[in-house]
């Protein structure tokens, strides 16, 4: 509940940031000015920062404080919540409990501005439609696909009216206290078939599940200039879209793999070996990253460098609904996605840094 606090409290002083920047913007004089652009770039960073710490440590954290409070006198809260906890497990699969007032937060708008992440439109969405977003590439923390479908900073909801993202991520989050909650109130959800069926099925329509397809063992091969998507072998979501008749969309973000440095270990090698065993046990992959510092580019540390992030929403492939879809049909859709997302990535290539020549490498 702590780190909960910690959340609401980043985003309350980014709102008062907010207020104490209006004032300085009325001031004209270059000392003010230069004094708002710090202040705001500051903002920025803290925003940025709160989410990676926030993604690595708050269920952790969650965790051990729920545990220490049971030999404290606030043990009572600690069952209270634990009781909480138990009858509301299944709620992550359920649909969650998304909050428009924290998808909004103004903190959300420092973060988006600090790469930037821009979100482009391409083709409208049915809302009398369901839809799978394939996301592409995974990146280190896939900073495109949270902003972008986990907030309203990029303005999802005006550019698709009537279509409610959820983005997916690992069930095992929605194991940890606080971290829950927290992601739950984005409109996350847990990357399972339970919750994904539940949102396409019996939610109504005008829902978009947004997949990470790549998943953590993309991950372990992103890297600045690097334009590569784990997908061959990736054919569970399109036979979840034909199982529930719901469209696929490919979603490409150009820059998502530039925000992060990251030692790429050869195959075979020891330590590429130890990386994939443990992303076996834990679920997600251990990368051997790093960005800049808090207060200088110029050394190491968890902030991502700004690098622009633009996310491209492609054109829906209509998909049938047939429950018990054969093989050759899974195939001959997967090929269609592929071959979809492939145009994406050429038509909108060189506006966004590279040369006509680079192409998506599909493994």
């Amino acid at each position: 509940m702590r780190c909960l606090l910690l959340v609401v409290c980043f985003n309350t002083e980014l709102c008062t940031g907010c207020s104490i920047l209006s004032a300085l913007q009325d001031l004209p004089s270059a000392p003010w000015t230069a004094l708002r652009s710090k202040m705001e770039k500051h903002l920025q960073v803290i925003s940025v920062l709160q989410w990676v710490i926030s993604f690595l440590a708050m269920g952790a954290a969650g965790t051990v404080l729920l545990i220490y409070m049971f030999c404290t006198d606030l043990w009572v809260i600690a069952a209270m919540y634990t009781a909480w906890l138990i009858f509301d497990w299944n709620t992550p699969k359920q649909g969650g409990r998304r909050s428009s007032w924290v998808r909004n937060w103004t903190m959300w708008t420092y973060f988006r501005d600090y790469f930037p992440i821009r979100l482009i439109k391409t083709h409208n969405l049915l809302p009398s439609r369901n839809y799978i977003f394939g996301y592409h590439p995974h990146g280190i923390f896939s900073f495109g696909a949270f902003c972008n479908f986990g907030t309203e900073a990029t303005g999802f909801s005006k550019k698709f009216p009537g279509i409610k993202p959820s983005l997916a991520t690992l069930a095992g989050n929605f194991r940890m206290p606080v971290f829950r909650d927290y992601l739950m109130s984005g409109g996350i959800c847990p990357v399972n078939r339970n919750s994904i069926d539940y949102l396409l099925s019996q939610n109504g329509t005008g829902n978009a599940v947004v997949i990470v397809v790549g998943g953590a063992a993309e991950s372990l091969n992103c890297a600045p200039g690097k334009n590569s998507v784990t997908l061959n072998n990736r054919k569970g979501f399109v036979r979840l879209a034909l199982q529930q008749g719901s469209d696929l969309v490919p979603v490409y973000s150009f820059g998502e793999n530039d925000v992060y440095k990251q030692v790429i270990f050869e195959e075979r090698t020891w330590w590429r070996l130890a990386q994939k065993r443990l992303q076996k046990i834990i679920g997600f992959a251990p990368c051997l990253f790093h960005g800049c510092g808090f207060f200088s580019s110029d050394s190491w540390g968890m902030v991502p460098y700004n690098k622009p992030i633009t996310t491209i929403v492609g054109e829906p492939i209509t998909v049938p609904k047939i429950e018990q879809p054969p093989r050759d049909m899974v195939d001959l859709y997967h090929a269609m996605y592929i071959n979809s997302l492939t145009s994406l990535f050429d038509k909108y290539k060189t506006r966004f840094g590279l040369k006509e020549s680079d192409i998506l490498h599909i493994h």
